[in-house]
């Protein structure tokens, strides 16, 4: 009975993080495809009615990123509940379930208030950045879930104060990556600048000339800030973590996915916006920064250790 109590909790914790990730990626289809008032100016119904009549391909991508938002947002609950109760031993739970459900909430309701009211830019790339934190959490929940700190022995990580300091910088520096991300969708700016690395590769050290070309190299710069850290981070850790698996392993992992994340971002030039390359792009950061925050937890666990020892 106790097997298949826990079997059943695993389950819901993949669902969760998957159903989590839907979510992103559905707001990201719905950002990238201008289909944000495809139900209206209606909340929560569409166009007037709780299940729309007239289905055109607007209509579909935001009524559908809505019904899995609700969806999984019942999975979010319940997961929350489950693991306070079945994990109440692991100290971390409790808070992670609370970011999980806080910012998921706030995430609606951002929606919601543009869909009804409409919002400005600068306020509308905070949506993907909220959601990021509720993916994180749940998929922090996922991993306590599977015990994935025990198979890794990250209860006994000892991490110096350098790499310390350097894991909490780069994960918040990557929610500045995060949010100019966002803004340059948000305002447009993708294609402002045509050519890679550079604005304009044939005079590379010409300066932007209009605000969306400064959106758009200021994105840039940041993602390229953020691909020097973590190479430096991986270096360091290859270096002096060999023995800790989690904390070695962990940093290549980070950087693979910071190269993917910097080659889907030139694609996505090269091909005018692919909708699949463009959706890779959101996947790679989102990943990235779940793995950022399972750093931050390491790092409070070795703090831990290390006033209990």
């Amino acid at each position: 009975m106790q097997h298949r109590y826990y079997w059943l909790l695993k389950w819901v914790a993949v669902l969760t993080t998957l159903g989590m990730l839907l979510i992103l990626l559905g707001g990201a289809l719905v950002t990238k495809t201008d289909s944000g008032l495809g139900c209206g100016r209606n909340w929560p119904d569409c166009n007037g009615s709780l299940i729309p009549k007239e289905i055109t391909t607007e209509v579909l991508i935001e009524f559908s990123h809505r019904f899995v938002t609700g969806a999984v947002s019942i999975l979010v609950l319940i997961l929350v509940i489950w693991t306070w109760r079945a994990l109440k031993q692991v100290k971390e739970v409790k808070f992670l379930g609370f970011l999980a459900i806080f910012f998921l909430v706030l995430q609606a309701l951002i929606g919601a208030a543009q869909v009804l009211w409409g919002q400005g830019d600068f306020i509308l790339a905070l949506h993907f950045g909220i959601s990021l934190i509720s993916f994180a959490a749940v998929m922090l929940l996922a991993m306590i879930v599977f015990e994935v700190d025990q198979k890794f022995d990250a209860d006994r990580v000892d991490i110096q104060k350098k790499l310390k300091w350097h894991t909490i910088g780069v994960t918040l520096y990557s929610y500045i990556v995060v949010y100019t991300g966002a803004l340059v969708r948000h305002t447009g700016s993708s294609l402002t600048c045509t050519s890679w690395p550079f604005c304009d590769n044939s005079d590379p050290f010409k300066l932007p000339a209009k605000m969306y070309e400064w959106v758009h190299m200021g994105h840039r710069f940041a993602a390229f800030l953020i691909f020097v850290w973590i190479l430096y981070i991986m270096v360091h850790a290859m270096k002096h973590y060999k023995e800790q698996k989690v904390v070695y392993w962990g940093w290549i992992i980070a950087f693979i996915l910071v190269s993917l994340q910097v080659i889907a971002g030139a694609f996505i030039i090269y091909t005018h916006l692919s909708l699949i390359v463009s959706l890779l792009h959101s996947l790679f950061i989102s990943l990235l920064f779940g793995l950022l925050c399972y750093f931050i937890l390491l790092v409070a666990r070795s703090s831990y250790n290390e006033k209990n020892h």
